[in-house]
């Protein structure tokens, strides 16, 4: 793969990556330039967009899905805080199907703020 073929490749994952992240409750309206260093750090090192997106979204409704009796989280400021969740799938995939629930939780959830896609 060329120099020139790897760049489009990767503004395209890191583009996905970032359009998958803001659209998230919780997170940011616009991307910070660290948000786009970590979208390219996963490009890098071979993460698939699959796992990315799994991640994020198992991640969120993780935090949407606390009991209102806990203390309130603070908003995300970074897409480096998926990172671990990133990684976690990365180990142990989920399923079509968990991903299909995920995504129909979360949008349950997030009728408050940001629309889901898929």
């Amino acid at each position: 793969m060329t120099g020139h073929a790897f760049q489009e490749e990767s503004s395209g994952y890191t583009a996905a990556v970032l359009n998958a992240y803001l659209q998230l409750p919780e997170t940011p309206s616009k991307a910070s330039c660290n948000d786009r260093q970590t979208a390219a750090s996963l490009h890098a090192r071979g993460v698939p967009l699959f796992v990315v997106e799994s991640a994020l979204l198992l991640a969120s409704v993780r935090r949407l899905g606390r009991s209102p009796d806990m203390p309130p989280l603070s908003p995300i400021r970074s897409l480096a805080y998926f990172l671990p969740v990133i990684q976690e799938v990365f180990d142990t995939p989920i399923s079509e199907d968990y991903l299909r629930y995920l995504r129909m939780k979360l949008r349950s959830f997030s009728g408050r703020n940001k629309v889901v896609a898929k």
